[in-house]
């Protein structure tokens, strides 16, 4: 057991090394940016992915909001069960997050997803449709890379296909993208 521990630490700690910097600063800018442009950012996955979704639209909404004394129009399509699931009932499970985009996205306003698999059909279609509408994209992969690296303005990839150590570098790339706004001080002006 201790063996495996150690084994897993150890592989978390190179999933963690793996996360390009670079990617993730053009982020936090692009981020500043739709902040400074009144822009909507929506947050979106499924599984653990929609979890980190929603927690990062929590952070983001609240704690850099309260920062920076203005607030982030951030909102995760995965927290309306209701409207998922009627969605998903009347037309696609592969809809979910493309028919709440329709009702909401505009031109110049961000997609972010986190999916570890890279290829799930319904953030496909949502990224597709946003891609097709001005929309900015940026996913969140895990080492597959799937569709959504392609599909993606811009993608950051964690090197391992382990969906739990995926997901723990997801969160801590949200944290990073929200505490950047709370901590560094260039980007509170």
């Amino acid at each position: 057991m201790r063996e495996w521990i150690v084994n897993y630490i150890e592989a978390e700690k190179a999933a963690l090394d793996s996360i390009p910097v670079e990617q993730v600063e053009s982020v936090i800018l692009k981020f500043k940016e739709a902040h400074a442009e009144g822009r909507q950012i929506f947050l979106f996955g499924n599984g653990g992915s929609a979890s980190n979704a929603s927690h990062f639209a929590t952070d983001l909404g609240k704690g850099s909001s309260d920062a920076l004394g203005k607030r982030f129009k951030v909102l995760s399509l995965n927290d309306n069960v209701s409207w998922m699931t009627a969605i998903g009932n009347d037309y696609s499970y592969e809809d979910i997050y493309l028919r709440q985009l329709e009702n909401y996205g505009q031109a110049g306003d961000i997609v972010l997803t986190m999916s570890v698999s890279g290829s799930s059909p319904n953030l496909v279609k949502a990224f597709e449709w946003a891609n097709d509408n001005g929309l900015h994209t940026i996913a969140l992969v895990g080492g597959k890379r799937g569709k959504l690296a392609d599909l993606a303005s811009e993608t950051i990839v964690i090197d391992d296909t382990h969906y739990g150590r995926a997901e723990d570098c997801q969160m801590g790339i949200a944290h990073m993208l929200c505490y950047a706004f709370m901590e560094v001080d260039e980007l509170k002006s």
